[in-house]
């Protein structure tokens, strides 16, 4: 069977590690990679220095997976919300012989924005995430992926979408 690499872009709070969660459970032999985990730092700092770092913390941890033979299927959710990123992350990695898949997901602006404010008051998000995230969300309509949107749908839901549009997984 042929390695997989599978991209989930989205804003933040559209359900990307949910649903990657879900799917790592489904797809064969998956490892899966969230982007936030290469860059979880306090106090969390934007500057040209750390979002060098998480490309390269990304990069390497995606090449190791790609080269364990003990992995057939590669699953990455991230914000990605340019096609830059996207392609500079597939240009470090060594895709020869693998299967990508790039999928973002999308919500409406008030369902994303309800399920930001319930993160909000539980104090797993700062407030400033709302305009954050609703600011990126016309940017996916843009890239070359395949779109899901989330509205009104379950993990399981998305996570099923997603797997019919994989190519050569048994649909078992």
């Amino acid at each position: 069977m042929k390695k997989k690499l599978i991209f989930i872009g989205g804003p933040m709070g559209v359900g990307k590690t949910a649903v990657c969660q879900h799917l790592k459970a489904r797809l064969p032999k998956c490892v899966f990679l969230d982007g936030d985990w290469c860059w979880d730092a306090d106090p969390f700092l934007v500057t040209e220095q750390t979002k060098a770092m998480v490309l390269d913390n990304i990069c390497h941890l995606l090449n190791n997976f790609l080269r364990c033979p003990a992995y057939e299927t590669v699953l990455f959710c991230w914000v990605m919300h340019r096609q830059e990123i996207i392609e500079e992350i597939l240009n470090r990695l060594d895709t020869e012989g693998i299967q990508i898949s790039l999928f973002s997901l999308t919500a409406e602006k008030s369902a994303l924005k309800a399920r930001l404010e319930k993160d909000i008051r539980a104090g797993l998000r700062d407030a400033g995430v709302i305009r954050r995230s609703l600011e990126r969300l016309p940017l996916y309509g843009q890239l070359s992926t395949i779109i899901i949107d989330t509205t009104g749908k379950s993990v399981e839901e998305v996570s099923r979408e997603i797997y019919a549009r994989l190519p050569d997984f048994s649909r078992a």
